[in-house]
């Protein structure tokens, strides 16, 4: 029997700077979301709210993972993201502490996320902020979106990934 590696089985330190581990989320269908507070995206932030209210209760959760690579659109320290992403759009779902997707640098759980489902033409890399991958309840990876797919769009993958 081989062991396969889950997204569970990582570690990330929260925009609070505790360090949490993914298996806390073990049961639950997770959206793992590279974000940023000054893309063009950013609004994208209201609909990923508007998910975690509608299936939280589900057994959901969004998981923001902020980036500073893409543009320096993310210029701030983990207390002025956090502040802006409750003040300006209620965000309630976690936050997580700064970190790199691309490159020598890559947060190992991204390095998982992006080799379990690579993008277009099969590559890895990250090509902006907001890139969306839709993890089912046993850490595993089923789906990743484009930064411009609207978190609404998800909502029947979500309802899918829930059963």
């Amino acid at each position: 029997m081989t062991s396969t590696v889950s997204a569970f089985d990582f570690k990330a330190r929260s925009v609070d700077g505790r360090d949490v581990s993914l298996s806390d989320y073990a049961g639950k269908v997770l959206l793992v979301v590279n974000v940023a507070s000054a893309c063009g995206f950013t609004p994208q932030y209201s609909g990923l709210e508007a998910l975690q209210r509608r299936f939280g209760e589900r057994g959901f959760s969004v998981l923001g993972f902020p980036c500073n690579q893409f543009g320096a659109q993310e210029p701030g320290d983990e207390e002025s993201i956090k502040t802006f992403c409750e003040t300006r759009f209620g965000v309630s779902f976690p936050l997580f502490a700064k970190i790199a997707v691309n490159g020598d640098e890559t947060h190992p759980l991204f390095a998982f996320l992006k080799a379990a489902k690579p993008g277009i033409l099969g590559t890895e890399s990250i090509k902006w902020n907001f890139t969306k991958f839709l993890l089912d309840r046993h850490g595993e990876v089923i789906g990743r979106y484009a930064p411009a797919t609207t978190p609404e769009s998800l909502e029947k993958d979500i309802e899918a990934a829930l059963g």
